[in-house]
């Protein structure tokens, strides 16, 4: 029984230690110290949602919908295509802008529509949870089932945690406004290059 909890929660680090536009968003904020527990809270809430709906059954009905697949696609590569070109813009001014004390910071509403938005509104995270973790946890005898939902969930939440927490001790490195600069340019690269695999599917 532990080999399926410990199943679910390798499966699960193996699958969203992948750097990609949540991680990426949960980093940023992390350095920052912005809404850190908040956006910590709900990336891991989601993706609970997403991998207790997979495991449930509901991934094959979703994939097996074109209409909701090109909604997730569309939707998710515009969400993508908007907080690239806020990353790009960030990253072209640089200067006070740049300043951990000067940025604007978001409102706790803005923190978690963001944190929601690249947890809901990427695809990619649909792939790799709803369908693939699901369609491996519904596998597994109903009784163990619950055992690798909790794996997998516990997976997650430590993650994120370690990321959006244990971002505080690159702070040094980007107290240069170059860093910033860098990071912003490669997050924005990075977005647009999902939003247009998405699009180009």
């Amino acid at each position: 029984m532990s080999n399926v909890y410990l199943n679910g929660f390798i499966l699960t680090l193996g699958l969203i230690m992948a750097i990609g536009a949540q991680n990426a968003h949960v980093l940023r904020q992390g350095l920052r110290g912005e809404h850190v527990l908040l956006t910590v809270s709900v990336s891991a809430l989601c993706d609970m949602a997403l991998i207790l709906v997979g495991i449930a059954g509901l991934g094959s009905l979703f994939v097996a919908s074109p209409d909701l697949m090109a909604m997730a696609r569309y939707g998710g590569a515009a969400f993508l295509l908007w907080y690239g070109s806020r990353a790009l813009r960030s990253a072209l001014r640089g200067g006070r802008e740049m300043n951990l004390a000067e940025h604007k910071r978001m409102s706790r509403g803005q923190a978690l529509l963001a944190a929601a938005g690249f947890s809901l509104l990427n695809p990619h995270a649909y792939l790799d949870t709803v369908v693939l973790l699901g369609s491996i946890g519904s596998q597994q005898a109903e009784d163990l089932r619950p055992l690798f939902a909790a794996g997998a969930i516990s997976a997650s939440i430590v993650w994120f945690v370690l990321l959006g927490y244990g971002a505080r001790l690159l702070v040094p490195l980007f107290s240069r406004p170059l860093a910033w600069r860098v990071l912003d340019g490669l997050v924005a690269l990075m977005l647009w290059g999902i939003a247009a695999s998405l699009l180009l599917a």
